[in-house]
């Protein structure tokens, strides 16, 4: 078994890997279509029907204008972050001042076939993972099981470049691709102080890593029309955005959710004690190609 992608949310962020999330919830070694890493898996609207967009087509150009503009600060690198999707979640930092990130990842949990936790490391030039898998069928995936080490596993960068599952690229910070998904926001207006409704094409959003390849064609048409809400800080920037997804053959209707906070204000991830660490195997790499 590999795991396609680190897409998510999660995505990105997150919300992780099709294939793994298929094992989780079913115990079959077919992937499915997955979203990146909201864990309820509740596609309902938010109560305050602040979900429900407007006319199709019905753009408010000030509004949308303010969903671009608040990804603006993204791009400075220094905030906290969260993602998540049906049966899995991610969380962690990117602090581009002292060129690090940090992004913990998990997929089911204890009861699921299959558990798989990452805590991914980035401090340049060098990436560490640790993994943990756990669930009811571990025992018996030993291609798994075995790289539960329970210390870091240095990365080789010469064969983690270009991989989406164990890379980090400090040239594109956003571990969801939120400026992505608002530029592809079709419909949009806003609903209170701070907080916009409307509707994206996700399928136009391909700079995005916050949905997987297989999702959006999964989706088909419905792809270019999917509901979501937002929320801006009282500074503008984007502090929560929630895109509902409704269910596609054997994966249920899903709320994908990324949220933002501490802009400016997070803290440099920290390189795991030598003692910890220990080089990544080739199974490593295999799994995540």
């Amino acid at each position: 078994m590999t795991i396609r992608r680190f897409s998510a949310a999660v995505f990105a962020a997150t919300l992780l890997t099709p294939a793994l999330a298929a094992c989780a919830e079913t115990g079959a070694g077919e992937p499915g279509a997955s979203a990146t890493p909201t864990v309820s898996g509740s596609a309902a609207p938010d109560p305050s029907g602040s979900a429900s967009p407007g006319p199709s087509g019905a753009v408010d150009g000030d509004a949308k204008q303010a969903l671009i503009n608040s990804t603006n600060e993204i791009r400075n690198g220094n905030f906290r972050f969260t993602m998540s999707g049906v049966g899995s979640t991610a969380e962690g930092q990117v602090h581009q001042p002292s060129q690090s990130a940090q992004m913990k990842v998990t997929i089911g949990d204890a009861d699921s076939d299959l558990m798989l936790a990452l805590d991914l490391v980035h401090v340049k030039p060098d990436s560490w993972v640790k993994v943990e898998v756990g669930g009811r069928t571990a025992p018996s995936l030993p291609a798994i099981r075995d790289l539960n080490l329970g210390k870091y596993q240095h990365l080789d960068q010469s064969r983690i470049q270009g991989n989406r599952n164990l890379g980090f690229d400090f040239d594109k910070l956003d571990p969801a691709g939120s400026a992505a998904l608002t530029q592809a926001v079709t419909d949009v207006r806003q609903t209170g102080e701070g907080t916009y409704a409307g509707t994206v094409d996700v399928s136009k959003a391909t700079e995005s890593d916050s949905f997987d390849a297989a999702l959006v064609t999964a989706l088909g048409e419905q792809a270019r029309s999917l509901p979501f809400t937002a929320r801006l800080d009282p500074q503008g920037r984007l502090s929560e955005l929630t895109i509902q997804v409704p269910a596609t053959g054997q994966t249920p209707a899903q709320d994908v959710k990324v949220t933002y906070a501490d802009y400016g204000n997070a803290t440099a991830a920290q390189r795991p004690p030598a003692d910890q660490v220990v080089e990544a195997p080739a199974e490593l790499y295999n799994l995540f190609r």
